[in-house]
């Protein structure tokens, strides 16, 4: 347990947590909707400081991040709770709950972590995953600039709700962001994750403004956000605010949590595609077979510059600058 940071007092042992858009008020002995910030005597703390739910060494692209250091390794570490209530979280056993014995919990100092993260040389960074790391900010703060002394990158993949000020100060420590685009309807965010997409498309806006490397996921579930209508005025904004550069990835959506639908259908998966391919110069498929929508292209020559075939990778296209060999274009620019 640590001092937590971001809120405000409005009277005796009454707060308003500032981390994120919820604006939780909490009373004495309460926790916020991330159930991992609690109130005690009238100060905020982060009950999870330390508690690692899951660490392990994945291919980057499972984060998924297909233009950070295409096929490198990086250490994944998450902890516990989430600030959204998404009915089809897929990692629901760790976001949706926090043990009650967290406080007396096995936990992780910042410096073990980092330990950990260099016993590997092939190693290139820490990714902050698996439930929401915002709500985990003391620690992973506190981590990821342990890390940046040793030459390790930072990864965040999050969902993007957080407000402004806090993210500036995570822009300080990171290097790489995958945000998980929900839907682009205010309804979906608020009926499916209890929750709002104004905020998420201002964090996308701040990570683009930082120039930290930026990354998009939009999982594509039946009937809930797979409008076409819908789908296209996401890719004009993301072409308009964030640029045709930006990487896409699509998701197919499997029945998980409190969601029953069937599996999104393939063909559906593909059809956006085609729409979004026609809009931005790098978008994926990333968990199922789709004829190549693993690799990576040149915008200019449309030369293959890098091969996937799920978490292989192979640079076939790029020299040492991200620049394809066929052509000169830039196509990369963390290779």
């Amino acid at each position: 347990m640590k001092p937590a940071k971001y809120y405000e007092e409005l009277y005796r042992y009454q707060l308003k947590c500032t981390l994120c858009p919820h604006y939780c008020i909490i009373g004495d002995g309460k926790t916020g909707i991330c159930r991992v910030r609690k109130n005690i005597k009238g100060e905020l703390y982060l009950q999870t400081y330390g508690s690692v739910s899951s660490m392990g060494f994945d291919p980057i692209e499972k984060k998924p991040l297909y233009h950070f250091y295409p096929g490198s390794l990086i250490f994944s570490v998450g902890s516990f709770g989430c600030n959204l209530r998404c009915k089809f979280c897929q990692n629901f056993e760790i976001s949706q709950d926090v043990p009650r014995n967290i406080e007396t919990s096995k936990k992780y100092s910042p410096g073990e972590i980092v330990g950990i993260a260099t016993e590997k040389k092939a190693n290139i960074g820490i990714a902050y995953t698996y439930n929401e790391p915002a709500i985990w900010f003391e620690y992973i703060y506190d981590v990821a600039k342990q890390a940046r002394r040793e030459g390790l990158k930072n990864i965040m993949i999050t969902n993007g709700f957080i407000n402004p000020e806090p993210l500036d100060e995570l822009l300080e420590v990171m290097d790489a962001f995958n945000v998980d685009l929900k839907a682009f309807t205010e309804d979906f965010y608020l009926t499916q994750t209890m929750s709002k997409l104004a905020p998420v498309k201002e964090t996308l806006k701040q990570i683009r403004r930082s120039g930290k490397h930026l990354e998009i996921t939009n999982l594509i579930i039946p009937g809930k956000n797979d409008q076409r209508a819908d789908f296209v005025e996401m890719l004009k904004w993301i072409k308009g605010e964030l640029g045709e550069d930006t990487v896409l990835h699509l998701s197919r959506y499997f029945p998980t949590y409190k969601m029953s639908e069937s599996p999104t259908p393939p063909e559906t998966i593909n059809e956006l595609w085609g729409l979004a391919k026609a809009a931005l110069n790098h978008v994926y498929i990333g968990n199922m077979s789709a004829n190549g929508a693993g690799n990576t292209f040149c915008p200019a020559c449309n030369e293959t510059v890098i091969q996937r075939n799920r978490y292989d990778t192979r640079i076939v296209g790029l020299d040492k600058k991200g620049n394809c060999t066929k052509c000169g274009y830039h196509v990369i620019e963390h290779i």
